[in-house]
């Protein structure tokens, strides 16, 4: 009698190549570990064992990474108010949806502002147009996310003064290292106050 004996296959399975968002999670935990300056694209794909490919069919480079990560933090940007959100006055909206968007970059908050900081060195000028963009981008979300209906000479003026607004509230959260950002949460109420002030004035309908 003839037996058949059945071998089972000693082949390697590849692994799946990665998400975009697990390769943006990779990146950061290894920033948070050596520093966003030290981290390349080889980095990522040692993460995962996989080939560099694999990590550029998904990525461009480094900083299209970190574009990715700023993304993620705006989307939060879009998500349902709770009810009541829009009876709220305007500037008390607008501390809310920004804080919203620093809150999601504070989960790593010191790889945000490395990541921030390299993109404006002297030495990467094809980086400051293309921010200027995503600013640009990001205070018209944040604008339509406060339910600021405003237009002609005002929302002009509601971009200029909310493109300001961010920078500055940046510079302080970037160096904020109290419970809460409480630092950042005093200096943003603040400003927003001094703001609403000064519309009130710029925009006041004129007395008989």
């Amino acid at each position: 009698m003839t037996y058949c004996v059945m071998t089972k296959s000693t082949r390697h399975t590849k692994p799946s190549p990665p998400s975009a968002d697990a390769i943006v999670d990779a990146a950061i935990a290894l920033a948070a570990r050596d520093g966003w300056a030290r981290v390349r694209m080889m980095h990522v794909a040692m993460h995962f064992g996989v080939p560099l490919a694999q990590i550029h069919d998904r990525f461009r480079d480094m900083d299209d990474i970190a574009d990715a990560w700023f993304t993620r933090a705006s989307q939060t940007l879009a998500v349902p108010t709770k009810r009541g959100f829009a009876k709220k006055p305007a500037k008390d909206r607008l501390f809310e949806v920004i804080m919203r968007w620093l809150n999601a970059l504070a989960a790593e908050r010191q790889v945000s502002v490395q990541i921030i900081r390299q993109k404006l060195y002297p030495s990467h000028p094809h980086h400051w147009i293309p921010m200027v963009f995503s600013l640009s981008r990001l205070v018209h979300l944040i604008l339509d996310a406060a339910m600021i209906d405003s237009y002609g000479r005002q929302r002009q003026a509601d971009e200029l003064g909310g493109s300001m607004l961010v920078l500055a509230t940046l510079w302080v959260w970037a160096g904020d290292d109290t419970p809460e950002q409480e630092r950042t949460q005093g200096f943003l109420a603040r400003r927003l106050e001094q703001g609403d002030c000064m519309m009130a004035r710029m925009f006041a309908t004129p007395s008989d």
